[in-house]
């Protein structure tokens, strides 16, 4: 079906659009873009939608690169709709629909490849020509917030204890606590339904105001990121139309859990048969190759895990977040778990990622990981048994946990070059530098009380 069809069965089924939000991904995961009124629509399809592709690597701030601007000239990429990413928007006050579009060159030839959909779209391309195709599921964490904050500027808790403290947990998997969140809850599932999310469960999580929902698997990468970074803006909407913030931070207390992203994915082959699944619990020698390749540049890959300064508060011991790249059977202290089950249902769990991560890029690393241990026959170090927090592990096995050495890493990664591409390997490097920068320069509170 071309894609204006799509357009046409949308705009009938829905007469009463009036605005269209035309969403681009950046490198942060943010939503840029703009609002086109619904008589320009086919414009988008028609090749005439165009904006800097430096919009892609705006920094947190919306700030561009200017060693990238200088080098370019800031030109304009067109953008290309995807058609079947149409949705409503329920809780805009005029009525609204969304799409999501990625970039590309100037003429609109080829793919610009610092588009975080881009990257995990050559990904994906690189499995067909195996005969694999990628199935994905993601669970995240968030908190829900009051909107006003303290005195400090701090977030205030929605799960209090009787002296307004925050509460002593998050009722983990309560029925009770989930009942009090209700309103909100449903709202967000209301929305959900009505942009065709396929939310699979969601509930409360371990830590106070914190809760996780989780997306049903996807026989398409491209679609299940789709889905999870629209579902993510969702909550947040609907979650401030309710009165709270919701926020996929990594680590908003010091002192409490972090909020992680879990990726959960195996392998289709050209029959539809599951490659990671041969009949054992152990999985099957493509398991074990797609294992050892994640966990062999799983280091190079924590500047997109883990992208901010925030991110590196969460990865450290006893946040329940990996530190070192390890794997293991039903085991949720590692960072690969291989979930018990039906053979059918063998995968892989990546557990590294915080919330505040890019979908798109994250999907595209791990399963550029799986796929540089596929095509290299590549043998996964001893299962881990236990808590993978009590292993000793040289420092040089483990997971950089400061944002300066993730960055070197990733820069110097041939790996991220071979598998993510030179160009988005540089853009991303210097949006991320500016960004460090940025808090390099400032002065914290902290600064103050310890030296004023």
């Amino acid at each position: 079906m071309k894609s204006t069809e799509l357009l046409d069965q949308f705009l009938q089924a829905n007469p009463e659009i009036e605005i269209f939000e035309v969403i681009l991904h950046d490198l942060n995961g943010i939503h840029r873009g703009k609002w086109l009124p619904r008589e320009q629509i086919y414009k988008l399809f028609e090749g005439g939608y165009k904006m800097p592709q430096s919009t892609c690597s705006l920094d947190s701030w919306g700030r561009d690169l200017e060693q990238l601007v200088a080098e370019t000239g800031d030109t304009d990429g067109i953008c290309t709709p995807h058609p079947e990413t149409l949705a409503v928007v329920p809780w805009a006050e005029k009525p609204t629909a969304q799409i999501i579009v990625s970039m590309l060159s100037p003429d609109g030839e080829t793919d610009y490849p610092a588009d975080p959909r881009v990257v995990l779209q050559q990904v994906v391309a690189r499995y067909q020509k195996l005969g694999l195709t990628p199935v994905v599921a993601s669970e995240m964490e968030f908190h829900l917030f009051e909107i006003d904050r303290d005195q400090f500027g701090r977030p205030k808790h929605t799960q209090r204890s009787l002296d307004g403290s925050p509460a002593l947990g998050g009722e983990t998997y309560g029925i009770d606590a989930m009942r009090q969140m209700a309103p909100i809850m449903d709202a967000i599932n209301s929305a959900a339904s009505e942009q065709n999310l396929p939310v699979d469960t969601l509930i409360s999580e371990f830590g106070a105001s914190q809760c996780e929902i989780n997306l049903h698997h996807q026989d398409s990468a491209l679609r299940a990121c789709d889905q999870a970074s629209m579902l993510r803006r969702a909550i947040r909407s609907v979650a401030w139309q309710q009165g709270k913030m919701a926020t996929f931070m990594a680590k908003p207390f010091a002192e409490d859990v972090g909020n992680g992203m879990h990726i959960h994915f195996s392998l289709l082959d050209s029959s539809g048969n599951n490659a990671f699944d041969n009949g054992t619990p152990e999985g099957s020698e493509v398991l074990q190759h797609a294992v050892a390749g994640c966990l062999q540049v799983m280091a190079d890959c924590v500047a997109i895990f883990a992208p901010n300064i925030n991110s590196y508060r969460r990865l450290v011991p006893g946040c329940y977040a990996p530190t070192t790249p390890t794997w293991g059977y039903e085991n949720r202290t590692t960072a690969l778990r291989i979930p018990a089950g039906d053979g059918a249902a063998m995968r892989i769990e990546h557990r590294v990622a915080g919330a505040d991560a890019n979908v798109y890029l994250t999907v595209a690393a791990m399963l550029a990981g799986a796929l540089y241990g596929i095509e290299n026959k590549l043998t996964p170090p001893s299962v881990t048994t236990g808590d993978a927090a009590e292993l000793e592990m040289p420092t040089d096995q483990q997971l950089p946990c400061y944002w300066s050495d993730a960055l070197q890493l990733f820069e110097q990664s041939r790996f991220i070059a071979d598998y993510l591409g030179e160009e988005f390997q540089s853009v991303y490097a210097q949006s991320k530098h500016m960004e460090k920068a940025e808090f390099d320069s400032r002065v914290t509170l902290l600064e103050y009380d310890a030296y004023l």
